[in-house]
């Protein structure tokens, strides 16, 4: 039973960025229309004013200013990482993006080689294993709920995260 919710638990925890981006957004639109809302009764000021030209004119060359500085912090954040990736070995540079996923391999692994451990040594002790029941014991030491749990939440994370992306 933990192994089913820890699996649905990485499935939902896998789509936990694409709901957290669903918010960000809501709370990006109310933003955008309070300051367009803003923009209006301020133009709608400047209108009366006489001043409709010059503000778009302000409008523009805010916006224009802004695009520029996005620009630069981008092309300035991906030139300061390439420089970081030139000093680097290849092997390092290509490892970057796998930290992810060593972490699983390395869990993954530890899992197998605790467990073939235990059932070898189970099987090469016949005493260990008399009747069916002392086989189910053994397999639920080698086997753990909680074992089962952490598996089942880094595959449903893996793979969940696949159908959250369509």
């Amino acid at each position: 039973m933990l192994s089913l919710l820890s699996t649905l638990g990485g499935l939902l925890i896998s789509g936990l960025p694409k709901l957290l981006e669903f918010f960000q957004n809501k709370a990006d639109q109310a933003h955008e229309r309070e300051l367009a809302k803003l923009a209006t009764e301020r133009d709608l000021q400047m209108a009366a004013q006489g001043f409709a030209a010059q503000a778009r004119i302000e409008e523009m060359r805010t916006e224009q200013v802004a695009l520029e500085t996005d620009a630069k912090m981008t092309e300035a954040a991906l030139k300061h990482d390439e420089k970081v990736l030139e000093k680097a070995s290849k092997w390092v540079a290509n490892y970057v993006g796998t930290v992810r996923p060593t972490v699983t391999y390395i869990f993954i692994l530890e899992l197998i080689a605790v467990n073939g451990v235990i059932a070898w040594y189970a099987f090469t002790h016949p005493s260990l294993i008399q009747n069916i029941d002392d086989l189910l014991r053994v397999t639920e030491v080698i086997f753990t709920d909680d074992e089962m749990a952490m598996l089942g939440g880094i595959i449903g994370f893996w793979f969940g995260s696949r159908s959250w992306k369509k």
